[in-house]
């Protein structure tokens, strides 16, 4: 399913920068330039324009609340016998010597900049405009003491050109979708400017005129397909050069072993982003865009279902079985006097759940079971074998242990086991311990769990086979019943 809603309101409330932080970009960057422009910096100004990300409108806000990266070039009339650093040290002069700046300014190979801190830093660039008569923009770079040349106007038009072609502004918030799924999950390295180049060749005119592009998670699900085949048919890294000069490989900033990377992630990546595009169950196909984006992508949507479990439950279950039409307890009390049939569908596959994150065998390798005991501590007391549904008292411990079907533990040298445990209702709403994670055994193929919240909880054992990493058997939900 494609939740264009949810996307949208990911996009606005996660991702993109928001306008106060925008606002506060465009106010220090008017200052720099009030700054240069008083100033005795000798070469004389022609134009001022933005850069990369911010320029793009790609610009995404940073993870955890730290700094976000602008650019600005600032074009100016070249000076005779100016090398290429003096620039940038003359440049990075005027704002050391300032008393608002001298502490916030650092210079580099091709630019100053100016960092406010947890908030955002602005590189500013000199940008030559047509040195020693030849038509030509040239940055500077320092290090080297060199010009290298640029075409920062044309790369811009190009990104906006390929944006019109997508439509609904589907290739910049991609482009933005992208970057946090780069950002948040750190699987792979690919600097910004690479990245949204990759993704802008993926983008054809002919798309003006099709439905790949008609929302943003057809557009997602459209480029990843693009870009994964690309991939696919380049195993040795390809060039992948400004669209205006040549000469300028953004790709080199990527390794060998980085290549590789990024092109097995993007695959595995696009197999996810198709997997949770085709599922047509709700709650499943939510839960498998998380597993792509992590767990803001509809955090609201899942808090509210997973906490208000008994609410959902017992509505289905008064209109689906007679005899409950006065029936006014919560979920427990339900299970207890209706047994399974008290459980609202879907409730196995609730979207705080985390889905699989391994590479699964095209069928089980063989069947397995959860076998559970009751102790009064954890290790010690056992007082009796317990069975799914069965109700169970607070304070006592759980053990839990996956077998094969004919009982046997699982071999620990050949299998480790995973176990998703996944909490319900108020009770772990209110202590913020929902969970829904995967947690690995304690020993052997067993763990322990405390009994604590009331409410009706989901342990499940995914069998993992240690020499390939690949899921070849899952257990039913063994459904924990806690008064």
């Amino acid at each position: 399913m494609k939740h264009v809603d949810l996307f949208n309101d990911f996009l606005k409330d996660v991702v993109n920068l928001n306008s106060t932080r925008v606002a506060q970009l465009e106010t220090s960057i008017q200052a720099i330039k009030d700054v240069l422009e008083a100033s005795d910096w000798v070469p004389e100004i022609d134009s001022w324009m933005p850069q990369g990300s911010w320029a793009h409108r790609t610009i995404i806000k940073p993870i955890d609340s730290g700094e976000f990266d602008a650019d600005l070039l600032v074009f100016v009339h070249p000076m005779e016998e100016w090398s290429a650093s003096k620039y940038i040290d003359e440049l990075y002069n005027i704002f050391k010597t300032h008393g608002t700046y001298k502490d916030k300014v650092r210079r580099w190979s091709h630019c100053i900049t100016i960092t406010y801190a947890n908030e955002r830093k602005i590189d500013v660039a000199p940008c030559l405009i047509n040195r020693d008569g030849y038509q030509r923009l040239e940055v500077c770079n320092r290090d080297c003491d060199s010009f290298e040349l640029s075409e920062p106007r044309q790369y811009t038009e190009w990104l906006t050109e390929k944006n019109s072609y997508s439509g609904n502004n589907s290739f910049r918030k991609v482009t933005r979708l992208v970057k946090y799924l780069r950002d948040i999950k750190t699987t792979f390295t690919c600097s910004s400017v690479l990245l949204t180049t990759v993704l802008g060749y993926r983008i054809r005119f002919s798309d003006k005129f099709g439905s790949e592009f008609a929302d943003t998670p057809t557009a997602l699900k459209t480029i990843f397909g693009r870009m994964d085949d690309w991939l696919q048919v380049n195993p040795q890294k390809p060039s992948v050069t400004n669209p205006f000069l040549s000469s300028e490989d953004f790709a080199s900033s990527w390794t060998d072993v980085q290549y590789t990377n990024f092109r097995n992630m993007v695959s595995k990546y696009r197999g996810w982003i198709d997997d949770a595009y085709s599922e047509q169950n709700r709650n499943e196909s939510i839960a498998k865009w998380r597993r792509v984006f992590g767990d803001e992508f509809a955090a609201d949507v899942v808090v509210e279902e997973a906490k208000s479990v008994s609410r959902s439950a017992v509505a289905v279950l008064k209109e689906s079985i007679s005899t409950a039409a006065l029936f006014t307890g919560d979920l427990v009390a339900a299970v207890k006097q209706f047994g399974s049939r008290a459980l609202p569908p879907g409730f196995s596959s609730l979207p705080h759940m985390q889905r699989p994150r391994w590479r699964q065998s095209p069928s089980p390798v063989f069947t397995v079971h959860v076998k559970a005991e009751l102790y009064k501590s954890q290790g010690f007391g056992k007082l009796k074998s317990v069975q799914t549904l069965e109700p169970l008292p607070p304070n006592h411990w759980i053990y839990f242990t996956a077998t094969t079907s004919t009982g046997v533990p699982l071999s620990t040298s050949e299998f480790r086991v995973e176990w998703r445990v996944t909490n319900t209702d108020l009770a772990a709403f209110n202590d913020r311990c929902l969970r829904g994670d995967f947690y690995p055994s304690d020993s052997g193929q067993s763990r322990w769990e405390h009994l604590k919240y009331r409410g009706v909880h989901l342990v499940e054992a995914f069998v993992i086979r240690k020499r390939d990493e690949v899921l070849v058997a899952k257990s039913n939900p063994f459904q924990v019943v806690i008064e």
